[in-house]
């Protein structure tokens, strides 16, 4: 009976150890963070006398961020300059191949509208041509219906251009009626005329 009392004594007796035992957490107090608070503590006691700036320390021993920021921006900034250059560049190009095919452009529609103002002119000589030739062709009409005795002194009064396009465009019998009504030296001379006008005409 003395045994089981004194062995139920000697488990309470443990129990109680147990509950008082320190745990983790509080070793971990105990032994790291007290210690550690102790030696900060003495170590800004010894900045204060020493006139040591910890932050200032503590900077320079952590990376600077800040400078390596600033490379990076700088860096950032001379690519954007970059860009800007290569930018103002191309547009350079642009513009000068944009002003050459204006140039291109407007000399292409100088040269239709030199084209158009020719042609234009072709057509009125055309069509002047057209409208002499049928004044012509009247005129010789008109001769060609009246005697050969009036149209003689006519024709010789006129130049001999103008008197050689006149009888050229007369029927042959027409023509050798007014030649024989001028006076023989007029009559050979623009025989000779129209011989060689006729001579041009076949040669052309």
């Amino acid at each position: 009976m003395a045994n089981v009392n004194k062995k139920t004594k000697n488990e309470k007796t443990k129990d109680v150890v147990d509950e008082k035992s320190p745990g983790f957490f509080q070793k971990l107090f105990a032994w790291v963070i007290i210690p550690l608070l102790f030696v900060i503590a003495i170590l800004l006691v010894i900045a204060q006398f020493t006139n040591t700036n910890v932050f200032e320390k503590a900077t320079e021993v952590l990376p600077n961020n800040s400078e390596e920021e600033a490379k990076g921006s700088e860096e950032m900034e001379k690519k954007i300059v970059e860009l800007k250059a290569e930018i103002q560049e191309k547009d350079a190009q642009i513009e000068k191949l944009q002003k050459e095919l204006d140039d291109a452009l407007a000399e292409n529609e100088n040269q239709k509208a030199i084209q158009e103002q020719l042609q234009q002119k072709i057509q009125e000589l055309e069509s002047g041509q057209e409208e002499a030739k049928k004044d012509l062709k009247e005129i010789v009409s008109t001769y060609e219906k009246m005697p050969a005795k009036a149209v003689a002194p006519i024709i010789v009064q006129m130049s001999d251009e103008q008197a050689v396009e006149i009888l050229s465009n007369m029927k042959p019998e027409t023509l050798s009626a007014v030649l024989a009504k001028m006076d023989p030296k007029a009559a050979a001379r623009y025989t000779e005329l129209l011989s060689t006008k006729k001579n041009r005409s076949s040669n052309s």
